[in-house]
């Protein structure tokens, strides 16, 4: 639904009471009370205090971003693991704003607890949301081990994998149905995809790839979501390349991929080689696609809606494929033993032979692992 009203705070640092001034808070409490609003949002994210003190000063429910973008989480998750990942964020997000009298949980996914006065409630409902809380975990962790089973089994196959990344509501998903065929659930809305799905791409001259569909980034992603989502988001940082969608109609795509590129630093995959696909050029203005192609060399446009720009995204695909591999000569002295199991779990061992003192293998393996065995590297 669409803001009854929309007001922007400007301070140098924001103040820890209110967030945004205790006069500010009073000037736009009365407008929310004319307007006779029921929940108040900021685009920020507040502390415990703050949210509770700026609920006494408004009168209503008053929520922050993190709390706005866990809602659309929670509607959207349908899968058991998605379903578990967001209410683990909720919880943790809720944990700390356990306070006084008469916390209320019903909002939470789990409805436990009530309403009740006392330490004593106060207490009981943080024990109860911590078991939860570690149940929750213990649950992920089955889950991840078997998201670990499935992702070597997928190396043994020796594809590599490719991971779509974007802004949420950049047409990941429907680029994903656009290359492998595929029917993933395409909506106009903000955190569709919260599970990843995998399925195997045919790329020109006969090369194949694993391609995954992953859950859409925002600029300051809670870190509540990073958390919960990392083994999803994990994913990506074992990608051999990453296919950066950015929507090319939006009003500040640069925005987008630098906010993109933040969390990609966040889940340890910024080192993991990037095509950038400049998406929707169907309704884009043809001079913001080409200003985005223009300051990202290497970059494709594309519409994944209509299939315009595949072919010259499946070429692009080949060449950035063929440049995350290296094929490298390594002679590894007997004494290293270590070294041979860490390459062998780094890349593909093509050819092992023995020498009087040293094992000479031939490996093809990610260019970002490289430097790691330069020191045992043979011409």
């Amino acid at each position: 639904s669409d803001p009854v009203a929309e007001e922007l705070v400007r301070r140098s640092k924001p103040e820890p009471g209110t967030f945004i001034g205790s006069g500010k808070a009073d000037e736009l409490a009365e407008l929310a009370t004319a307007l006779d609003v029921d929940v108040v949002v900021f685009d920020n994210e507040l502390t415990p205090a703050q949210q509770g003190n700026l609920k006494k000063i408004f009168r209503c429910d008053v929520v922050d971003r993190i709390a706005v973008i866990l809602d659309i989480f929670a509607q959207h998750a349908h899968t058991k693991e998605g379903m578990l990942q967001v209410e683990l964020a909720q919880y943790r997000y809720q944990l700390p704003r356990l306070r006084g009298k008469g916390t209320e949980l019903s909002r939470l996914g789990g409805g436990i607890g009530t309403r009740g006065p006392g330490e004593t409630r106060l207490e009981t409902d943080r024990r109860r949301i911590l078991e939860r809380i570690g149940k929750i975990e213990r649950q992920l962790k089955h889950l991840e081990r078997g998201r670990d089973t499935r992702r070597k089994a997928r190396r043994k196959a020796e594809l590599p994998v490719i991971a779509i990344v974007g802004y949420t509501n950049a047409g990941k998903s429907t680029l994903f149905n656009q290359l492998t065929d595929a029917e993933v659930l395409v909506r106009d809305q903000l955190f569709a995809t919260l599970s990843s799905t995998v399925r195997k791409l045919e790329l020109p001259a006969g090369h194949e790839a694993l391609l995954s569909d992953t859950v859409g980034f925002v600029r300051r992603l809670p870190h509540e979501l990073v958390e919960a989502f990392r083994s999803t988001l994990e994913e990506v940082a074992h990608s051999d390349l990453l296919i950066h969608v950015v929507d090319g109609a939006d009003a500040d795509p640069d925005r987008q991929i630098a906010s993109v590129r933040s969390v990609l630093g966040e889940i340890d995959a910024s080192d993991v080689p990037e095509l950038l696909v400049i998406n929707k050029t169907d309704i884009a203005p043809p001079a913001a696609a080409r200003r985005l192609v223009q300051l990202n060399p290497g970059s494709v446009a594309v519409s994944a809606n209509t299939g315009d720009g595949m072919s010259e995204l499946g070429a692009a695909l080949v060449e950035a494929l063929e440049r995350t591999t290296s094929e490298i000569a390594l002679r590894v002295p007997y004494e290293r033993g270590d070294l041979v199991a860490a390459i062998h779990r780094n890349g593909d061992v093509l050819k092992q032979t023995h020498e009087d003192d040293a094992t000479l293998l031939h490996v093809r393996m990610p260019t970002t692992a490289v430097h790691e065995f330069e020191e045992f590297r043979v011409d």
